[in-house]
């Protein structure tokens, strides 16, 4: 339940008020913007809520129950506030974003509506709306672990327990051309072709800084790598940008232990019986089927 001031209340309670909404957006690197839907900016809790923003959103509508409550914010794009760049390299994917009623007279009489995540993000030529999804969201993810053939951990974190920045595990470099929608890399060191396909590439500098994209397929000749990405970055790619790439994985038993020697971390169960055994019929020539393994 919300709890109120006595003189926030009474302000509720009058016939005209002056009140406005504030929203705080906290993105994953650390970065927090303000915004309001006054007419002039205010300060409180060590962040500017900035004016002639053009941002909105609507309240999160929740239900009885665990249903994850939705609203959406809408925006306009621009240099100063909110960069098309930022949304297409994902700064924004996963941020917090507090709801704030407050008296523009006194920001001391302000209250805490909502605490939503943004969500999916759509974007037209010079707008964009954001879902965004309460905390009840949380509880349709997966817990658990999953079993599968293939590793269930993600190259890198705890489970795997693999240090990426580890020697011979990443390689920096700079952008020397992009064509083609081919980005050619001078690294600091060379490695076999594929090396990267399915690892990162992140942007240590120029537009694109702190963008972390998927690699989709990477080439190799001496020091010149050739790397495409899944997906394009939001601003321009030019010759001098700094990169950081990191090692892909197939979470397959060969990579884990050839490629990265970490087959003790291995995350997957290879020898798992298919759906060939699930359904296979009885016969007297076949292994026996009493639940021991297949491989012994």
């Amino acid at each position: 339940m919300l709890s109120l001031s006595p003189s926030m209340q009474a302000k509720l309670d009058q016939h005209a008020t002056t009140f406005c909404h504030c929203w705080r957006v906290a993105r994953s690197d650390a970065t927090v913007m303000g915004f309001t839907d006054h007419d002039r900016d205010l300060t409180f809790n060590d962040v500017v809520f900035r004016a002639n923003t053009g941002l909105s959103a609507s309240q999160l509508e929740s239900s009885v129950g665990f249903a994850p409550g939705t609203g959406e914010a809408a925006g306009v794009l621009s240099d100063e506030s909110l960069a098309e760049a930022d949304l297409l390299n994902g700064l924004y994917d996963g941020a917090s974003v507090e709801t704030w009623l407050v008296d523009w007279t006194n920001v001391a009489d302000r209250a805490l509506l909502d605490i939503a995540t943004i969500g999916e993000i759509r974007r037209g030529e010079n707008a964009f709306s954001a879902e965004l999804r309460s905390s009840a969201h949380l509880f349709d993810q997966q817990q658990g672990r999953a079993f599968q053939r293939s590793c269930s951990a993600d190259l890198g974190d705890t489970r795997c327990g693999l240090d990426v920045m580890a020697p011979g595990f990443h390689a920096t470099g700079v952008v020397a051309a992009f064509v083609g929608g081919a980005i050619d890399v001078d690294l600091s060191e060379s490695f076999d072709s594929g090396f990267f396909t399915g690892g990162a590439l992140t942007f240590t500098s120029g537009a694109n800084e702190n963008a972390r994209l998927t690699v989709k397929s990477h080439r190799q000749e001496n020091l010149r790598a050739s790397v495409t990405l899944w997906t394009p970055p939001g601003g321009a790619i030019v010759a001098g940008d700094a990169v950081l790439m990191t090692a892909g994985c197939d979470k397959s038993p060969t990579s884990c232990r050839a490629k990265f020697d970490n087959i003790v971390n291995f995350r997957g169960f290879p020898h798992m019986p298919g759906n060939d055994r699930v359904i296979a019929y009885p016969s007297a020539l076949a292994p026996a089927m009493d639940g021991g393994s297949f491989f012994r």
